[in-house]
């Protein structure tokens, strides 16, 4: 009988070893890599690194968050090289490349040499740290490409804000690079015309320019690199894959066992001797600190990883195999969003801080390694929220500031288009935004009517599509929802959002005819776009339940903040928002695109948008089956199906209760990537590492695993039963869910708080009809 339950206690403890655990996630490497494409990220706080050694020389880019041009171009901030004598890393035995991604660091060693590089959350400082057992001599290069100008030519210019309208020659300017106080002082500081005063005179907007935000002018970013027991070296000239750069070099005054380097970085809209001053400041004031900062630094990355996770495999196995690799690239990708967690800026959604050479994306693109295609200073609404969205559930709200605020920081810009435009009031966003609050110039299109209205991109894809900026106002809301945070700083933004459509569309009914409203009292939503698809749509579905769920969440949850003024102008503006569209294919009700349109432009599906990102529909509401009708029937639904960059055919499968499909499609999307580091996806529609992939990819996991309804909190609303997996996630009111499912059974189910439990429905074993029928 004893060993009958020893069998049993043995066979329970390997049952529960199948579900990884976060350092089984770690990313090993036992060879070399080839080139920059083959490279490790690395990061922490707004700072982001490709780490990678090749023919025994220890190689990483590095970036920073608003590192922009005078044109908008994201540049990167330096390549640095580090070699060392006698050379650890010369044979091919022993070597081992680590992400820990417990502790936030890369770990590179051979032949009892090991090298670790972090970088310090809180402080803008990178460090590469080295210790072995035998006395070696270090030489570190900063190699720039920027050593020179550089004429931006042809596609060149995707990189930045003229795209494929130059207005004459585009320079990319060189740095300021030179030897001192033992160490390397590199920095660009923007030219005094830059990409900001083209637009605004290009769009008409000089009337206002002195009281709009330019973030731009008079930027200066860059650092200085240091090492104890460094001094200059010279400098030499080389060429990496494509590009010819100059290197200016430290070597150590003496051969050691141990050896460091750091280099702080500094980015500010300031004069010149403030810059510098500030980054001198910031040297003099964390020397000898670097012990406790790694502390703070592992702490911050051990809090983060307990914040939330999820770690998949399927029953009965331990391969890594396509079950597994969803679990373990929802850790990379989430890893890769926390190294820009306090960044000015949002993560770009092209490639975030992680882009190398591109030809190594697209061998036709033989540029520097500051390129990506759409723009640096581009931020692009539709696949902007997909890299932010997931960061609700995963309770990272402290990661969405740099995106809530950037959107913020332009509501007076935005309100300065509507009144010099159409003299009306409201926040006038459109889809592809640049990081001061106009549309793209190139967007804008330089070949316009002459009598074209100012206010507009004269662009088939984008017109008339203002409605992508109530996706952040739903995350702005959703900061009080989740975690009760105070939220008043973002109410008056979010009114002036909603106050654009309402003014807006009455002025164009007026152009039009003599009534503001059609015969119901309702807005006329015309021209209005859903997506980039339906063009010159007529009140359509997306728009119309963006304005629906935003009012009524601004209601809800902030009415006792609202002034009795904004309080009756929400009220009434919900009477005037039109209801939802709906149509029947083959005898079954579907939501339809809009109430009527001209042509379809792109393959986006906004016929579901009511099911995400807004809601109306999914498990446990009335009328499921309509939106399941909608993915089953739907010819463009089914022509767009998808799995690649920001296709979101995983989420609303997810959404919909939809197991196999939601299975389908997650697992292709969060498969390894083609490339040596498995989460860097892409190109897709964009560049690559593709980050709206891997945020789609993140948001379908969340959905398959939980989602809310009513007070209710749905468990397993689409994931199989067949999938082991061990997940913690946030959900409303300040709520975190543990759960651990082994070969079928619940082993743990943690709620914070516990009178939550209460509210918990297992949906593992429901069939999708019961779903339907569950409101």
């Amino acid at each position: 009988m004893k060993y009958i339950k020893y069998i049993l206690l043995f066979t329970t403890l390997c049952l529960k070893a199948q579900i990884p655990v976060l350092e089984n996630y770690n990313q090993i490497w036992t060879t070399q890599s080839n080139n920059s494409s083959e490279s490790m990220p690395l990061g922490g706080g707004d700072i982001g690194m490709n780490v990678w050694v090749e023919n025994g020389d220890l190689y990483f880019y590095f970036s920073r968050s608003g590192t922009f041009d005078e044109h908008n171009t994201l540049l990167k901030l330096g390549r640095i090289k580090v070699s060392l004598s006698p050379n650890p890393f010369a044979g091919k035995e022993g070597f081992h490349q680590e992400l820990k991604l417990k502790d936030g660091y890369v770990l590179i060693g051979q032949n009892d040499t090991k090298i670790k590089l972090w970088v310090d959350v809180f402080k803008p400082i990178i460090h590469v740290d080295l210790e072995s057992k035998t006395s070696l001599k270090m030489t570190a290069s900063y190699e720039s490409w920027r050593y020179k100008n550089r004429d931006s030519k042809g596609k060149a210019n995707n990189a930045n804000s003229y795209k494929w309208a130059p207005q004459g020659d585009i320079i990319t300017h060189k740095d300021s690079i030179s030897f001192e106080n033992n160490g390397i002082k590199f920095y660009h500081r923007n030219r005094e015309n830059t990409v900001f005063d083209v637009a605004v005179k290009q769009q008409k907007m000089e009337s206002v320019k002195e009281q709009m935000l330019n973030p731009i002018a008079n930027l200066t970013f860059g650092g200085f690199m240091t090492g104890d027991n460094l001094k200059p070296d010279g400098t030499y000239l080389g060429k990496y894959q494509s590009t010819d750069f100059k290197a200016y070099t430290l070597s150590s005054i003496k051969p050691s066992k141990k050896h460091s380097l750091q280099l702080y970085l500094n980015t500010s809209q300031s004069d010149l001797n403030t810059w510098k001053n500030e980054l001198n400041n910031q040297i003099s004031s964390n020397k000898n600190t670097s012990k406790q900062a790694e502390k703070n630094t592992i702490k911050w990355w051990n809090n983060f990883w307990n914040r939330s996770y999820i770690f998949t495999q399927k029953n009965q196995t331990t391969a890594k195999d396509s079950v597994y690799q969803i679990g373990q690239n929802y850790q990379l990708f989430r890893y890769m969003l926390g190294c820009n967690a306090y960044g000015k800026y949002p993560t770009k959604f092209n490639g975030g801080l992680f882009t190398v050479d591109p030809v190594f994306t697209n061998p036709d693109l033989d540029f520097t390694p500051d390129f990506r295609n759409w723009g640096g200073g581009t931020m692009t609404a539709q696949n902007q929220r997909l890299v932010y969205f997931p960061m609700v559930k995963s309770g990272d709200f402290d990661m969405m500031k740099s995106q809530l605020d950037y959107y913020l920081s332009l509501q007076k810009n935005a309100e300065l288009r509507s009144k010099v435009y159409w003299n009306h009031n409201g926040a006038s966003f459109t889809e592809q935004l640049e990081n001061f609050g106009l549309p793209n110039p190139a967007e804008y299109d330089w070949k316009r009517p002459a009598d074209y209205d100012a206010g507009m991109e004269y662009n088939a894809w984008l017109e008339y599509e203002w409605d992508t900026v109530f996706e952040f106002c739903q995350m702005m809301l959703e900061q009080k929802e989740y975690v009760g945070a105070d939220i008043q700083k973002y109410n008056s933004f979010i009114i002036s959002c909603l106050r654009f459509f309402d003014e807006h569309y009455q002025y164009l009914a007026k152009q039009r005819g003599r009534k503001a409203l059609d015969g119901n009292g309702k807005l006329v939503l015309y021209p209005g776009s859903g997506a980039e698809t339906y063009k010159m749509a007529y009140n359509a579905n997306s728009t119309i339940s963006a304005l629906q769920i935003i009012t009524e969440s601004l209601l809800n949850l902030s009415s006792k903040e609202l002034s009795k003024e904004a309080l009756e102008y929400l009220k009434g503006f919900q009477t005037r928002i039109p209801p939802l569209n709906f149509g029947q294919i083959e005898n079954h009700k579907v939501l339809v695109p809009a109430k009527s349109w001209e042509r379809v432009n792109n393959s986006e599906v906004p016929q579901l948008y009511p099911v995400y990102p807004w809601g109306i529909y999914g498990v446990g509401k009335p009328d499921l089956e309509t939106a399941v009708n909608t993915w089953k029937y739907d010819p463009d639904a089914l022509k767009f199906r998808s799995h690649i960059g920001w296709k979101q055919d995983n989420i609303f499968a997810a959404r919909l209760g939809l197991t196999n499909e939601a299975a389908k499609y997650n697992t292709l999307k969060m498969a390894n990537s083609d490339r040596r580091f498995p989460a860097f996806w892409g190109p897709g529609f964009d560049w690559v590492p593709d980050h709206n992939w891997g945020g789609s990819g993140m948001i379908g996991m969340q959905e398959m695993l939980l989602q809310e309804t009513d007070g209710k909190i749905y468990l397993f609303p689409a994931w199989p039963k067949e999938w082991n997996v061990h997940f913690k996630l946030h959900a409303k009111q300040n709520t975190t869910i543990e759960v651990e499912l082994v070969n079928g059974e619940l082993k743990v189910l943690q709620v914070i708080p516990e009178e939550r439990k209460k509210d918990v429905i297992n949906l593992l074993n429901k069939s999708a009809e019961e779903k339907i029928k569950l409101n």
